[in-house]
């Protein structure tokens, strides 16, 4: 079967310990993805995604269900909207540089990518939740998702125009709690495996054997996600590095400056 590669962030890739891997189906391969997450350690989360995630406990109870992983999904869209409307701005203020402008622009190109991936598992939900005829309150799952994703927003925007590396932490983390809690959500409830997804727009998000199979998917979008943000984590921290030996540089060049001293790169803590 072939994912569409429009809308899954990435072709499910198979362990490298799976001596079969050239012939496993789809459903197969996801099934090993969906047990390598499970045997994967969460991320020790910062101050602030703890907050996050307890709050959200409290909210829609500490039970796994669709009606959650669909507001988790509305929120799981915010960083990646943050990240596009602070680049742009970077943009207009670098437009003279072309080089860096157009370094500032392929990372707006990601984030939307990576937006619009999340629009769509928040879509194949919707119509999920739909199809089964399950109401969703106005309040709990219209409003209050809202105020948690403005809420949100304002926290990685914050983050980010301090230190980028603080708001890509924290997105990792985000993406790996999300992409934990679909494979443990599968793991919790294998009648998914009969059921046929009855969303709409399935197709064109994938064509996959049953729901239990578009979640696995999901998880492993989200996993892409989380890998990407640390990515970004790594590029951030090397390129502060390299602007403070820079500055060291610089100031060592001085007439009568003192040797400067060395400081070693570390992923920074939130606050």
């Amino acid at each position: 079967m072939t994912l569409c590669d429009h809308h899954t962030t990435t072709e499910a890739p198979v362990s490298p310990n799976a001596p079969t891997a050239d012939i496993l189906s789809t459903h197969e391969r996801l099934m090993l993805e969906q047990e390598r997450t499970l045997t994967t350690p969460r991320r020790r989360p910062t101050p602030i995604a703890s907050v996050l995630f307890v709050t959200m406990d409290l909210l829609y109870g500490r039970r796994r269900t669709l009606q959650k992983f669909l507001v988790l999904e509305l929120i799981a869209r915010v960083p990646y909207q943050t990240w596009e409307h602070a680049a742009y701005i970077k943009i207009t203020r670098k437009a003279r540089h072309t080089q860096v402008a157009r370094r500032i622009y392929d990372r707006v190109c990601r984030a939307r990518e990576q937006q619009d991936n999340e629009q769509w598992h928040l879509f194949i939900l919707e119509d999920t939740l739909e199809h089964r005829q399950q109401h969703l309150g106005w309040f709990r799952f219209r409003l209050l998702p809202q105020v948690i994703a403005f809420t949100y927003y304002a926290v990685s925007w914050v983050l980010y125009l301090v230190r980028p590396a603080w708001s890509y932490r924290l997105n990792a983390d985000f993406e790996d709690h999300a992409e934990h809690e679909y494979a443990v959500f599968i793991a919790e409830h294998p009648e998914l495996e009969d059921e046929r997804c009855s969303c709409t727009i399935a197709a064109d998000y994938g064509v996959f054997d049953s729901l239990a199979d578009v979640l696995r998917q999901i998880s492993l979008d989200e996993r892409h996600h989380k890998n990407e943000s640390l990515d970004d984590l790594d590029r951030e921290l090397t390129s502060r590095e390299a602007r403070r030996q820079q500055r060291r540089e610089a100031r060592s060049a001085r007439p009568g400056s003192s040797a400067p001293r060395s400081t070693p790169t570390t992923e920074m803590e939130l606050p």
